[in-house]
């Protein structure tokens, strides 16, 4: 998801059990995320991944807890809130059996009744921080409003038809 800020774990490593990691993008790297996510900054991220081996995969959990400046929707003013969430996704090498199949036009049939499918990696290398990107992305208020932020509308002033106008001009002249 983001070219500035990546913690690349392999597959292989895996095989010496369990990989857990505590994840703290830097000032620069926090920018980088803020700018891909439409925040106005991202003043705190922490994420606690573990990487564990599932099946011919691996299986990512964990928590992250970050503070994003927002800008409200109804007064445009920034305003600081915490954003917090879980980490749960399993992944698979490409060709692996486990991979969503797809159907003749390249796409995959979706059972919203079933649990998600695993994602498939591109290469040898899981991306923690692009998971933890990710899940931050996923718990963002689409239209965040600063707390007692009030929207009030006034109406404008109906305008007064062309024939209102007309029968004004004559009842003056009468």
């Amino acid at each position: 998801m983001s070219e500035a800020w990546t913690t690349p774990v392999r597959l292989y490593e895996l095989a010496r059990g369990p990989v857990r990691a505590r994840l703290e993008p830097d000032e620069a790297e926090r920018a980088a995320v803020a700018k891909t996510l439409g925040l106005k900054r991202l003043p705190k991220l922490v994420a606690d991944v573990t990487v564990r081996p599932w099946l011919d995969g691996a299986e990512i959990t964990g928590r992250f807890d970050a503070v994003v400046e927002y800008v409200c929707s109804v007064s445009l003013e920034p305003f600081e809130a915490p954003v917090s969430g879980e980490i749960a996704v399993q992944v698979v090498p490409a060709g692996s059996a486990l991979a969503q199949p797809e159907d003749a036009a390249g796409e995959a049939e979706l059972d919203p009744d079933a649990p998600d499918p695993p994602d498939v990696l591109e290469g040898e290398a899981i991306d923690l921080a692009a998971y933890v990107v990710e899940h931050l992305a996923l718990e963002l208020d689409p239209f965040p409003r600063k707390p007692g932020a009030e929207f009030e509308f006034t109406p404008p002033a109906p305008e007064e038809s062309p024939f209102a106008v007309l029968k004004k001009l004559k009842d003056d002249k009468s």
